[in-house]
């Protein structure tokens, strides 16, 4: 038993080597530091133009989306209108009051639980909302309430949107430094976010797909070299 021991020993201790050395090699590769931003008031006339581009005004009448996150492990039906959406992962189904949700409903294999566990599942379906609705619709979110807006000046001598928001979310002091084409379409964004220790990590923004109300939706993202998908996401009237 001890030899056993010894060698699992042996294997999680390799294991974690390893996870430390890629997490090292990975921050080496692509940690930046937040970089500083001004303009402000040419930031709101660049994030005005991205929200052109992707067609806000359609997004401001959509009144249902629909999509899955994490491999279709959580999925989302939106009644953007009512402010109610209905989050399922696993044996659950929440359906969810965004303006208050202890005024939830929670569900376990369609039988409404009413016990004290209720909560952490209200609250740990909000969390999922949060993030997962994010990567969907984060660009109509730039003029949100606590975010701030700069310019900040790239290599190439092109201009990006840096959005931070101080309050709101799951988050709340998370930077994105949005790259746009010059009509403004969003392509990638840079993150500076508390549940990711390498900051300045790229996603892309380059996979949209047009709704049958008019609206610009992303289908999918890649994360360094992983690849989020979107699933099969859907915004109507």
């Amino acid at each position: 038993m001890k030899r056993i021991f010894k060698k699992v020993l042996k294997i999680i201790l390799a294991l974690f080597t390893l996870l430390f050395l890629a997490f090292v090699a990975l921050y080496l590769i692509y940690n930046e530091p937040l970089p500083e931003g001004s303009k402000p008031e040419k930031a709101d006339i660049l994030a005005q133009k991205m929200l052109t581009a992707i067609h806000h005004e359609a997004y401001v009448q959509t009144k249902h989306i629909e999509w899955t996150f994490a491999g279709g492990a959580h999925q989302y039906k939106w009644h953007k209108a009512k402010g109610e959406v209905e989050v399922k992962w696993g044996d659950y189904k929440v359906q969810l009051n965004l303006a208050d949700p202890t005024k939830s409903h929670v569900f376990q294999n369609s039988t409404e639980l009413l016990n004290a566990s209720k909560s952490e599942i209200i609250v740990k379906a909000v969390n999922f909302f949060n993030n997962d609705s994010f990567w969907l619709v984060a660009p109509f979110k730039v003029f949100d309430k606590g975010t701030k807006r700069n310019v900040v000046l790239l290599e190439d001598g092109s201009e990006a949107l840096l959005v931070t928001y101080s309050s709101g979310g799951t988050t709340p002091g998370d930077s994105y430094l949005w790259k746009l084409q010059n009509n403004g379409f969003p392509v990638s964004f840079q993150m500076w976010v508390k549940i990711i220790p390498i900051g300045g990590l790229e996603a892309t923004w380059d996979e949209w797909k047009v709704m049958e109300n008019g609206l610009y939706l992303p289908s999918s993202h890649t994360i360094g070299p992983v690849p989020l998908d979107m699933g099969e996401v859907r915004a109507y009237n």
